[in-house]
């Protein structure tokens, strides 16, 4: 194996110590480690117990339908007035989504062409991860988006125009990515550090996950002009984590810890805390397996319950969109918010399933003004029910939620 090859391959361990659970035997069952891996955890081996400290007190969530009739959503990115940015995913499309209801297409121009173009839906494939430059002011957005194509799945830039609700010249800024009718990953976020994270899936091969010169099955780490960031574990290369099946969701908490969103194959799927060059297992291991070299994950939950597709981290805990357990988890960040900035939160509190059966599968979920949370459905991606009042299919949907305090 070359140096390269051994650097990415050979993560320092932070294990769980679950007794019963393991990603190769027995039966799946739902868990948590507390306390948890620390920000600093990539230099200092860590291990933990299973979760059996109660939830921060938990909370209650209620949904208002914001906007319907969405054709196969899949990524939402914020943009300023409480707007978002959504992708279509078989129609290859963009909308701004107003906080009133309204959709407004973006108008056709070279790039919504160009990006149309160039997607191929297939199954799971199709227009998916957006990000738009928060720096940015406006009237024009660097728009960041995932795409797959008829070989590849691929990252491409393009400048957002909001006042002519135009998309200018795109430029693909990173392709070769696997692609397939399924596990193509396509969650793109931009970091606390400004570069560019892109999740991929295994493309149904799970040799790609542990195959350092593969793109399929990590989490990559760019520049806006698609070169590997500065301080990646290998500078040649993208690749900041491995051992991924297939990741959809990405964020970070305000100590700067990233988070990934990971399904399972049929026993577990994952809330895992990403540090670079670490190895998360995938296909040796599904779930928490205590295999040296591999990083278990901090939550998991049966493949039945989750499916978690987008995730949003907010000050005091992580929500998953959960596609086949048809509800929004949460799992709290114990601590103070002083503790949680500072990376010192003591754990996880124990997960609390919201919106249960309520609104079918959701997709993505982004963080908002005063608490809020906002959902997107997944119902009309060929695995759901589209929801109909009156006869009319009213899915897929933007969701506003409140989310308080227990009393």
């Amino acid at each position: 194996m070359d140096p390269i090859a051994r650097r990415l391959a050979v993560p320092v361990l932070v294990s769980a110590l679950v007794a019963g659970v393991s990603g190769c035997s027995g039966a799946a069952e739902p868990g948590v480690v507390s306390p948890s891996p620390s920000a600093s955890a990539s230099t200092t081996a860590a291990s933990g117990t299973e979760g059996t400290e109660p939830s921060d007190g938990g909370v209650t969530a209620e949904a208002e339908v914001v906007a319907e009739e969405l054709p196969v959503p899949w990524g939402i990115a914020p943009l300023p007035g409480e707007r978002f940015l959504v992708t279509m995913r078989d129609d290859a499309s963009l909308a701004v989504v107003h906080p009133e209801g309204d959709v407004h297409p973006l108008q056709d121009s070279d790039g919504v062409r160009e990006v149309a173009d160039q997607t191929v839906p297939n199954g799971e494939g199709g227009l998916l991860g957006v990000a738009v430059d928060p720096e940015d002011t406006g009237p024009t957005f660097t728009t960041y988006l995932y795409r797959t194509g008829a070989e590849d799945n691929a990252v491409l830039r393009a400048e957002l125009d909001l006042d002519g609700m135009t998309l200018g010249d795109v430029t693909t800024i990173l392709d070769g990515i696997p692609s397939a009718s399924n596990h193509n990953g396509g969650r793109i976020a931009l970091g606390p550090d400004g570069y560019l994270y892109v999740a991929t899936g295994d493309a149904g091969d799970p040799a790609n996950a542990q195959d350092p010169d593969s793109l399929g099955g990590k989490i990559l780490r760019i520049t806006p002009d698609g070169d590997p960031a500065p301080g990646n574990p290998d500078p040649g290369s993208p690749v900041w984590s491995l051992g991924h099946r297939n990741v959809q969701g990405l964020g970070w908490d305000a100590s700067g810890r990233m988070f990934a969103s990971e399904f399972g194959q049929n026993e577990l799927d994952e809330l895992n805390v990403i540090e670079p060059g670490n190895n998360y297992g995938w296909p040796e291991v599904e779930g928490p397996g205590e295999q040296e070299g591999f990083v278990d994950p901090v939550a998991w939950w049966p493949t039945s319950e989750a499916s978690p597709s987008g995730i949003a981290v907010t000050d005091d805990a992580v929500y998953l969109a959960a596609l086949r357990g048809e509800r929004l988890w949460r799992v709290p960040l114990l601590g103070t918010a002083e503790e949680i900035e500072a990376g010192e939160s003591p754990g996880f509190g124990e997960p609390q399933a919201l919106l249960a059966g309520e609104f079918g599968r959701l997709r993505a979920v982004q963080a908002g003004a005063d608490g809020e949370l906002w959902v997107l459905t997944g119902n009309t991606d060929g695995r759901g029910e589209p929801a109909t009042e009156d006869g009319r299919v009213v899915d897929d949907r933007l969701l506003r939620v409140t989310v308080t305090a227990a009393e």
